[in-house]
């Protein structure tokens, strides 16, 4: 790509082909019929999502509204866009129902004059595809596989209706390696990006690919909880060129600190209601965290701070810990707990590893009862707990990585980051007013690490260089990739994946 971004943050220049335009090409199933004109959403479609205020549905008037005529506005101009914006706000939900044109509309049809258009919505993990997908439906007032439906692994829930698809970003990644040109999709929204999984930087880097190649017509929007956006929004604005690389844009452009041509970043405005922190630090001789390992003292001061939670204040609780492995520790230990009101108390546990009829489950409130709900990160972003107005840290968080000079891979635990730990504080203002008890002292609050490691900075790369193999890129060359992978730790990959015989000399896939 050639120019640079007018102060609308759109581009004018040229398209040139290049090496990042063959390789898409090349992913193109052979002999592949020729399918037409991609639809695209029309003015009218914009005008319904934006224009329609007046007929708000119920449940919708979310602070995320203030902003849409932007971030549809940025998406229009530039093709792609970052929207930064807190838990709770509604960018899960308001965002791909505007972009479909079913945010304030009555009918389940297109507007008059644009064909239908699906908008496939990426979510980290299966629990907030599946709620998100539930979520949109009740706004529109439709069954899920209707107007809005998801595919997660060994489900799907869609039809010839469906105008919003969530789906997981590994789907993504497979659909993407399936079919580059995204058949019969308008705009992919990649969700949750600040939680960096490999996966999704793959499914960005593989998506600004194909926009330069085969689909420029395809809108990217990319939205996340935290205001570290920078780095996401150079790579969306990148053309598939390295970073550092020659086409980082001309010396003249606008010296705003990121490359020419990054895509506009929009942000909305903060929580819905106050959260109250307050300070549980536990007692001295507690043992750090090692490798799975949590110090068993640990969980009984959560649990310890539970009970206190549950007498001072009101509402659900929400617990946060680092795995499936805690939550039930703590379970016994909350067994006999009560609620000092006297209302009946259940114990919920809330991980990945649950069915997802039981994840369901947990999202939904008891009436008459009061809950406590033990969640691992699933419960961070994404999805809404209802009835919380309290949320319990306890301050932990388990992250992939990975020993090179021994080839192992594992999960460790790690202290979660300045970021994580608002995110789960923000989980109790979603609804009132509420309170967080963070099972730390504040004084090391400012030593926690802003922002969470990106997996591809720590965990194991075999199956994200097969991934890039397969696409075309070997380690990566000419993506627009956040980070650049360790080298190292590539070597150790694709090492792994030549001898399986997966990869050739030249580092292709074989």
């Amino acid at each position: 790509m050639t120019g640079r971004r007018s102060g609308s943050g759109a581009w004018s220049g040229s398209v040139t082909t290049g090496p990042t335009q063959r390789r898409a090409r090349a992913c193109r199933h052979a002999n592949e019929p020729s399918r037409g004109p991609h639809p695209r959403a029309g003015p009218a479609g914009r005008s319904r999502a934006q224009g329609t205020l007046a007929g708000v549905r119920p449940g919708t008037d979310l602070p995320l509204r203030a902003v849409l005529p932007a971030v549809l506005a940025a998406l229009d101009a530039a093709g792609t866009a970052v929207l930064v914006a807190p838990p709770g706000t509604g960018k899960t939900t308001l965002v791909p129902l505007a972009l479909a044109g079913l945010l304030d509309a009555p009918d389940d049809g297109p507007p008059a004059g644009t064909s239908p258009v699906r908008v496939l919505v990426a979510e980290p993990r299966r629990l907030a595809a599946r709620a998100a997908a539930r979520r949109m439906s009740d706004l529109v007032g439709d069954q899920v596989g209707g107007l809005v439906g998801f595919t997660v692994r060994g489900e799907s829930r869609t039809s010839a209706r469906t105008r919003v698809e969530v789906v997981t970003t590994g789907l993504l990644v497979q659909r993407l390696l399936a079919d580059p040109e995204l058949a019969a999709v308008g705009v992919v929204m990649l969700d949750e990006v600040h939680e960096r999984h490999l996966d999704t930087d793959l499914a960005l880097a593989f998506c600004v690919d194909v926009r330069a190649a085969l689909r420029p017509d395809l809108r990217l929007l990319a939205t996340s909880a935290t205001a570290d956006a920078e780095r996401v929004a150079a790579a969306l604005g990148r053309d598939g060129a390295a970073p550092g690389g020659p086409d980082d844009g001309p010396d003249d452009a606008p010296d705003d600190g990121l490359p020419a041509g990054a895509a506009p970043v929009v942000e909305a405005d903060g929580v819905l209601f106050p959260v109250e922190p307050r300070w549980c630090p536990p007692p001295t001789g507690i043992a750090p965290p090692h490798g799975l390992r949590v110090d068993p003292r640990l969980l009984d001061h959560v649990a310890s701070v539970v009970r206190r939670a549950l007498a001072e204040q009101a509402g659900d609780v929400l617990v946060f810990l680092p795995g499936a492995g805690e939550i039930g520790g703590l379970t016994g230990r909350l067994a006999g707990a009560t609620d000092p009101g006297g209302a009946p108390l259940d114990v919920v546990p809330l991980h990945g590893r649950l069915r997802g009829d039981v994840q369901d489950a947990a999202l939904r409130p008891t009436p008459g009862r009061r809950r406590v709900v033990l969640a691992t990160a699933v419960a961070e972003s994404s999805v809404t707990v209802p009835g919380v107005r309290v949320v319990v840290d306890a301050g932990l968080a388990r992250v992939p990585r990975t020993d090179l000079g021994r080839g192992l891979d594992a999960l460790v635990t790690v202290r979660v980051s300045r970021a994580g730990a608002t995110q789960r504080a923000g989980r109790a203002g979603r609804e009132a007013p509420g309170t967080v008890y963070r099972c730390w002292p504040q004084g090391e609050h400012e030593r926690l690490a802003a922002q969470p490691e990106p997996e591809v900075a720590t965990a194991d790369l075999t199956a994200f260089a097969l991934r890039l193999a397969c696409w075309g890129a070997p380690r990566g060359r000419g993506l627009a990739l956040v980070d650049a992978p360790p080298a190292a730790a590539l070597d150790v990959a694709e090492a792994t994946l030549h001898g399986l015989g997966a990869l050739d000399g030249d580092g292709r896939a074989t």
